[in-house]
């Protein structure tokens, strides 16, 4: 009789506590020439230009190759969580992780599919080049298209 009812304070504990999972929304390492972008297939493996999301239902981890791709995959599938998630991109210089939404763009770069957006950190954007915001970057990748 005691082993059931261990048994059973095991599973009531495991039920309680083991369903609740934390998902985790910061970027994940990414396996260069590996990983392949969600929307368009291509192998990541530029350093300066991948990003990455983590759908926040499921906890899986998406790869891209270029920050249009994030975009357009969005609005191709009708994802109901886009402003959810923290998107990830690899700022221009450094290669650093930085948040999406909170990055400085520039708009004449030469990226993996040729939407010309380069992330920088904001305070570290250059200064002879248009720079805009995420809000404008996905304006104009809706509007290219592709």
């Amino acid at each position: 009789m005691m082993k059931l009812f261990k048994v059973l304070i095991f599973l009531i504990l495991f039920l309680l506590f083991g369903c609740d999972r934390k998902i985790d929304l910061n970027y994940h390492e990414v396996h260069w020439d590996r990983d392949m972008c969600e929307r368009c297939k291509m192998v990541v493996s530029d350093r300066n230009y991948a990003a990455q999301l983590t759908d926040p239902k499921t906890g899986k981890t998406k790869y891209f190759d270029d920050i249009g791709c994030v975009i357009l995959w969005f609005k191709e599938s009708q994802i109901d969580w886009s402003n959810q998630t923290k998107i990830w991109v690899s700022d221009e210089k450094t290669g650093k992780w930085i948040n999406a939404r909170e990055a400085k763009w520039t708009t004449e770069s030469i990226t993996p599919m040729g939407y010309g957006f380069g992330a920088y950190e904001s305070g570290t954007e250059p200064k002879d080049k248009e720079i805009i915001d995420y809000d404008e970057v996905v304006k104009r990748v809706l509007k290219i298209g592709r």
